[in-house]
């Protein structure tokens, strides 16, 4: 685990968004959960890791989903296990074209909220745009800034070079990443104004969104965008994919919700859908000529207009029996799932037992490591494994199903292996297959979450 901690806080028993009182009575309720999905413990913390309850509740005043606890200790820091994975390098850069071509955006300065170790932009370092990003987490800013101004053909830092068929705007020139953190909406951040900023799968992990988001808002210039993706509740409401749940993502946004903070924040939202397998939702915004933000002091202003799933309107408020009773439907799909998953691993797991067969589970993030926690699985599976090195040596949090690398798997093979990684199941299908194939050994039966 991370020994450096930044602190946390929440104010309980309030919305994220908006501050208003969160209902009573939350629509989801789960036991046995991981406490985090990177605090993966060692060998020598597995006795005092756990698993937790988690409470998940919907904002009557402007709609967001989110759970009622303190956030992960990390929250403020980026952690990829995929961001280098060809699947997310080929969408980064559907995004950039997108952004560069469509908005007019060649040569502007971008910053990217949240950069990580500089996966992301180091896609981005293949357009005519200048670059910035800032990272909480100094090691990993660090590890940005001399990944991205290495010149890979002599291993000097130096500034950064295009395609010689791409015109070079004379304000380009050497990734300036900072370690720092968009703590208050008024801060002013270094190389301001910019034309973009960009934001990953960050806002789900922020108990503070309106924050972030005016910071971004301060340091555009007026007229200036924004590339933003969440995960998206919609996908999880209409799966029941329950698994998707995980304390990191303290916020859980939908199109109502998202599109009411980013009105509350000032922008002007000219794009959102969603992406992938529809497992994300993707918005693209714009900041004004003129300032028309509802926010104040810290404090949001009433916004009447279209929020998230139990979003208070004039016709129908929280408090009524129908609103009520129509919050709570939608999620009896993913309380149903859960219990169908439950009793599916069940008869698979005893399926395996009878046979003699074993199983390992491949993808150690957070979906795996929830399913693992509340299922049979946790039992049974021999391993994860994983291709990220941090999390190899480490084990499952809550269910503590070791973690190894590929290599581990081809020398200790299983006879089935259980994909929980639901949006890179072809990818990783194909990967076992090709490890198969240059160690000479057989392939295992594969089989993944989605099918059961």
């Amino acid at each position: 685990m991370k020994s450096a901690r930044m602190g946390t806080e929440k104010f309980r028993g309030h919305c994220l968004m908006c501050k208003a009182p969160l209902p009573k009575e939350p629509v989801l309720s789960f036991s046995g959960m991981p406490a985090s999905a990177q605090d993966i413990p060692s060998a020598e913390e597995l006795a005092s890791d756990s698993g937790m309850d988690l409470s998940l509740y919907v904002c009557g005043s402007c709609g967001l989903c989110q759970f009622d606890c303190e956030p992960v200790p990390y929250y403020r820091e980026v952690i990829r296990a995929v961001g280098l994975s060809e699947t997310m390098k080929e969408l980064r850069r559907r995004d950039y074209r997108h952004m560069i071509e469509d908005y007019g955006l060649s040569g502007g300065k971008f910053i990217e909220c949240g950069c990580g170790r500089g996966e992301f932009l180091k896609v981005l370092k293949e357009f005519p745009v200048r670059i910035f990003g800032i990272e909480a987490d100094e090691l990993s800013a660090g590890i940005a800034f001399s990944s991205l101004n290495v010149c890979e053909t002599c291993g000097s830092l130096g500034p950064r070079s295009f395609d010689d068929r791409e015109p070079i705007p004379q304000n380009i020139g050497i990734c300036d990443i900072k370690n720092v953190f968009p703590e208050h909406g008024d801060e002013e951040l270094f190389g301001a104004p910019f034309d973009c900023f960009l934001s990953f799968n960050f806002l789900e992990h922020q108990p503070d969104p309106v924050s972030m988001l005016s910071c971004m808002y301060k340091n555009l210039r007026p007229g200036g965008y924004g590339l933003i993706t969440v995960p998206a509740l919609e996908y999880i409401l209409e799966k029941g994919s329950y698994y998707e749940f995980i304390r990191d993502h303290i916020a859980n946004y939908d199109r109502g919700s998202l599109e009411k903070l980013l009105r509350i924040c000032g922008f002007e939202i000219l794009e959102m859908e969603l992406i992938g397998i529809g497992d994300t939702l993707r918005a693209v915004v714009r900041k004004p000529e003129t300032d028309s933000r509802l926010v104040e002091n810290g404090s949001v202003q009433r916004d009447t207009q279209r929020g998230g799933i139990g979003c208070r309107d004039s016709a129908n408020d929280w408090a009524s029996a129908e609103k009520h009773e129509n919050i709570f439907s939608k999620f009896e799909n993913i309380s149903n799932n859960q219990k169908n998953i439950g009793y599916n691993i069940n008869k698979f797991v005893d399926k395996l037992s009878k046979e003699g067969k074993k199983l390992a589970l491949w993808g150690a993030g957070h979906q795996g490591f929830t399913i693992a926690s509340t299922t049979a699985l946790s039992g049974y599976a021999s391993f994860f494994i994983d291709s990220a090195a941090f999390k190899q040596g480490r084990f499952a949090p809550a269910s503590h199903i070791p973690i190894v690398s590929p290599e581990h798997f081809a020398e200790h093979r299983t006879d089935v292996v259980m994909i929980t990684a639901p949006g890179y199941i072809r990818e990783i299908r194909e990967a076992i297959e090709e490890l198969c194939r240059e160690k000479g050994i057989e392939a295992p039966e594969i089989t993944d979450i989605l099918s059961l």
